[in-house]
């Protein structure tokens, strides 16, 4: 999440893992998981020789740990070789028997393992599971004759004839280990002593001699697996692999996680579980959440995928009795603006495992006064700590069960056993800033943001509090600790720069950065969807409603469910190409894809569906919802590219529903994508362009043609069209110009889309298309000339620059009177044609823009509240003796609403700039005058008045800012019907 006047804080810092407190009252065993074997062998130049263009990770052994086939996201399929050798080696099989492909898949790529086909055929087929209409097929390595249990396993995903994925931790060296020298008694002893166990004491016992791979050599070991003791509240249970010649013991596994304590075992929180009160009273309406269901506990968070409860130190199995555990550590951090730190302030203990802390609304109630941090009430910090810790950890659980786990370098401080780094667990911050980071620098407001670093590197949130700003953003006086909406946002940047790429670089780019930012408003609209909860907007799918003051769009130009947004419209908003606005067009598509699985599916939520409550969502259970948030999930970690594009994560997104359902769901995607531009001919030429081809075709025959026809005066001219509400750096999906290759047909799938002809003498003219399958549509807008056109012979003169902007036909330039008083700011337009035009119906446009004129006569960052809010009309007639060369010779045709623009909390948005039309009375007229009556800044009662009690600022646009001073609008069209 980012603010309207400042860029987004990222990063992370290289610091250790700050020290935990350590509950006095708690008991029990600490977690004993250990892995001592140490360095990895590096891949082979034979290896690397054989990757053959795909994306592979390599394990400690020296082989791939994953491959990612390169293509364009559909499966590879075997070679007619490969599938020839297939054939020969199923005897009394058929050719698509997953087993036999999965091995022939090894043997064809015996060079990039680094194995010899004997060895692969060495290898013990451990199970098969079925996903869908494929299969994962498992083998097992043999080191001589023992078999390897802690690892040489390989996950194989296979769809008939295709193998889609490999996941490994074969060794590359399969020599046998030399014998053993220590007999079964004499490890068993060793485990025993290090496990704290006694002979007596066991209720299951079982003793195997097996292989240990090492980075330098095999070892023969002895898996040694204990349970005891009888005592039902302090149970052990321990796996220990002990060398069979030294003793050493080489790898264990705690096979119960503790976390006792004998004043509590059972700790819980009171937190919102969206966000407080949407009308902002002081209604204290936080929920009681318990690790296991217990009286008075409305919700049970224990959905059996965080390993230890969330307040437990893994290094200790100890409560921690306040907010830090394995997946977070969250603070107060009031004091410092520097968003790569992490505070050191946890909440107030509780050694009663109760965190149960008062809030009091105490920053809206007092109007974001100061006072709040020295007084009793602490700004209700230890509450706030408290909501942003329990939510952290719903979010690790609720991307654990989408496959954001430690396999694909989710955020924890031990991994427990499970493999990849830890040592990173989610930091976060709450009211960072919150002392020295407001006002008059507003460094620490209206704003979150997240920095992540590789696996096994820090990982920071800063959550700030929110306040009026003049002229940058007009927030309620809130904390966002308290909504969910951006808390998920910010916690998914770090599942999205953690699962595409791999675990070391994050996600970058133009479309990378832009689709970081869409995942994020998604999937914190999911979770809150699918729990159920009403967040402060009007839908779940308003990121930060709450934070915002906004019900409507929050932090956005849109509601995700309802955007006008397709491919087509990169770098529609000011300043053009960039994240959060691009990031709402890769919402629109996907949102696209949810709703057409939804529509074949259904959905799900806990009040819909009790199988979807309580963590146990599948998308058996919950149908088309989940399917599309699990492939969306699926496709991220499928994706090698750190700078990927739209094109790449749609092919991703079309693979990932051929391994998990069997391709089930191509042509229902494909739809999903295609009306919403990215269809089967869109294309790009990289991740920063922003100008892609959109495409609303889909393959099959669900598409009907579209002709482009204008008429009226527009009939036989040069007309584009765009598909959307926009113009102004859109790209047109078809035109009638010749001079173009782009012609004036096109395919659709069937729906009903927005779209805007332009043309230049014409202006712009709003349509709606409705296509229905396979029938032909003719659109044919009935457009007439724009007599305040340069293309028709109009001209303009008045105050400021760039006045010619207002009649050139696009709102891709803008007029603009700067540093001085906004009221009464002019632009006289001589109308086209041959005396007095009768004229009955205006566009206006107060789109803003961030490319300039070469000569730069207005500053390239434009900011909002300079956009017009509210104009006047004037006309005069040279055609009866008036002499308009003087503006008071001019009468008032037309003053518009006060509101023609109508910005609102917490900003002026895109879509309420963009061309209007406005009806007026018929005015005879040789000249027309654009007069500037306000603003957004001078005329926006949403930016106006005093606003809180916070005596460093001025929030007043009209009066504390110089913006107050300036005023843009970009275009200005007359029509005489």
């Amino acid at each position: 999440m980012s603010p309207p006047s400042s860029a987004v804080a990222a990063g992370s810092s290289t610091a250790s893992v700050p020290p935990v407190p350590v509950g006095v009252m708690g008991e029990g065993l600490p977690d004993k998981s250990i892995d001592v074997r140490a360095g990895s062998l590096a891949p082979t130049a034979a290896q690397r020789e054989a990757i053959d263009g795909r994306a592979v990770r390599w394990n400690k052994f020296g082989t791939p740990a994953s491959i990612v086939e390169a293509g364009d996201g559909a499966e590879v399929k075997l070679s007619k070789a490969q599938r020839a050798s297939v054939k020969r080696a199923a005897v009394g099989a058929t050719a698509a028997d997953p087993v036999v492909v999965a091995r022939q898949y090894l043997i064809d790529n015996v060079a990039l393992y680094g194995l010899s086909a004997a060895a692969v055929d060495k290898l013990t087929l451990v199970t098969t599971t079925p996903i869908g209409k494929g299969t994962v097929v498992v083998f097992r390595q043999t080191l001589g004759a023992l078999p390897v249990t802690t690892d040489g396993i390989a996950s194989i995903g296979v769809l008939e004839d295709a193998v889609l994925w490999v996941s490994s931790n074969l060794t590359r060296d399969v020599t046998a280990p030399a014998p053993a020298t220590l007999s079964a008694d004499e490890a068993k002893a060793i485990a025993l002593r290090e496990s704290g166990l006694v002979e007596g004491e066991l209720t299951q016992e079982r003793v195997l001699l097996t292989a240990v791979p090492t980075a330098t050599e095999n070892r023969a070991a002895y898996e040694v697996t204990l349970f005891g003791p009888t005592d039902v509240a302090n149970p052990i249970g321990t796996q220990s692999w002990v060398d069979a010649r030294t003793g050493e013991i080489l790898v264990r596994d705690d096979l119960f996680d503790y976390a006792s304590d004998k004043n509590n075992t059972n700790p819980d929180w009171l937190v919102f579980p969206a966000n407080p009160p949407a009308d902002y009273s002081s209604n204290d309406t936080r929920m009681r959440v318990c690790w296991n269901k217990e009286t008075d506990c409305e919700l049970n968070v224990n959905w059996g995928i965080s390993a230890l409860p969330w307040d437990v130190d893994p290094t200790t199995g100890l409560s921690t009795f306040t907010t830090a555990g394995n997946n977070t550590l969250d603070v107060e951090k009031w004091n410092t603006t520097n968003g790569n730190t992490f505070g050191t302030n946890y909440a107030t203990p509780s050694p009663t495992r109760q965190y149960f802390y008062p809030w009091t609304n105490q920053w809206q109630e007092s109007k974001c006064s100061p006072d709040v941090f020295t007084s009793p009430q602490r700004n209700d910090i230890d509450a706030a700590i408290t909501n942003l810790f329990v939510q952290h950890n719903r979010m690790h659980d609720f991307a654990y069960n989408l496959g954001f786990t430690e396999a694909t370098w989710n955020m924890q401080r031990d991994n427990l056993g499970k493999g990849q780094l830890g040592n990173d667990p989610e930091r976060g911050n709450a009211q960072a800033g919150g002392v020295v980071g407001g006002p008059p620098s507003f460094g620490a407001r209206n704003n979150a943001n997240q920095g992540t670093g590789p696996d096994g590197m820090n990982n920071i949130t800063n959550m700030y509090l929110w306040q009026p700003n003049a002229a940058s953003f007009y927030a309620p006086c809130v904390d966002g600790d308290y909504d969910m909406s951006i808390i998920g946002h910010e916690y998914t940047h770090a599942i999205s720069n953690r699962m595409v790429a791999g675990p070391s670089r994050g996600l970058g780019g133009a479309a990378g950065g832009a689709m970081g930012e869409s995942w994020s408003d998604l999937v914190a609209g999911e979770y809150l969807y699918e729990m159920g909860y009403t967040p402060a907007g009007n839908s779940p799918w308003v990121t930060g409603a709450y934070a915002t003051g906004d019900p409507v769009t929050g932090i956005r130009n849109y509601d995700i469910s309802n955007s006008p947004l397709n491919y087509s419209d990169v770098a529609y908003d000011l300043p053009g190409a960039e994240v959060h606005s691009d990031g709402e067009i890769w919402n629109a598509i996907q949102f696209s894809v949810r709703s057409a699985l939804v529509d074949e599916y259904g959905d799900g939520t806990p009040s819909k569906n009790e199988k979807c409550a309580n963590g146990r969502f599948s998308y058996e259970n919950c149908p088309g919802n989940r399917m599309w948030i699990q492939l969306m999930f699926d496709s991220m970690v499928m994706t090698a590219l750190p700078q990927p594009t739209f094109i790449d994560l749609r092919n991703a997104m079309l693979a990932a529903d051929k391994l998990r359902f069997g391709g089930a769901n191509q042509a229902i995607l494909w739809e999903g994508f295609a009306r919403a531009g990215l269809g089967q001919d869109a294309s790009t030429t990289g991740p920063a362009d922003a100008d892609p081809v959109a495409s609303f075709s889909a393959p099959g025959g669900q598409n009907s043609v579209v002709t482009f026809a204008p008429t009226g005066d527009a009939a036989g001219k040069a007309v584009k069209l765009f598909i959307g509400d926009y113009e102004a750096r859109a790209t047109p999906v078809a035109d009638t110009d010749p001079a173009t290759a782009r012609g004036n047909t096109f395919s659709m799938v069937p729906g009903t889309y927005s779209a805007v002809a332009q043309g230049a003498g014409l202006g712009l003219q709003r349509l709606t298309i409705t296509v229905a399958k396979g029938r032909p549509v003719t659109v044919a807008p009935d457009m007439a000339l724009n007599v305040a056109s340069a293309a028709n012979g109009a001209t303009a003169s008045g105050d400021g620059v760039y006045t010619n902007s207002l009649i050139d036909d696009t709102e891709a330039t803008n007029w603009a009177s700067l540093n001085s008083p906004v009221a009464g700011k002019a632009v006289t337009v001589k109308l086209s044609g041959t005396g007095a035009q009768k004229v009955e119906k205006l566009n206006v446009s107060a789109h803003l823009h961030g490319a300039t004129p070469a000569n730069t006569l207005d500053p390239q960052t434009q900011n909002r509240y300079t956009a017009l809010r509210q104009f006047a009309v004037y006309a005069c007639n040279t055609d009866t003796g008036t002499d308009c060369s003087n503006s008071a010779n001019f009468t008032l045709a037309y003053t518009s609403p006060a509101d023609a623009f109508p910005g609102r909390t917490p900003r002026p948005r895109a879509p309420e700039l963009i061309f209007r039309s406005f009806d007026i009375p018929t005015t005879t007229a040789t000249h027309l005058q654009l007069r500037v009556v306000h603003t957004q800044c001078t005329g926006g009662p949403d930016y106006n008045g005093q606003q809180d009690n916070d005596p460093r600022a001025n929030e007043e646009c009209a009066t504390g800012s110089p913006q107050a001073l300036n005023v843009r609008a970009a275009e200005f069209q007359a029509f005489t019907r």
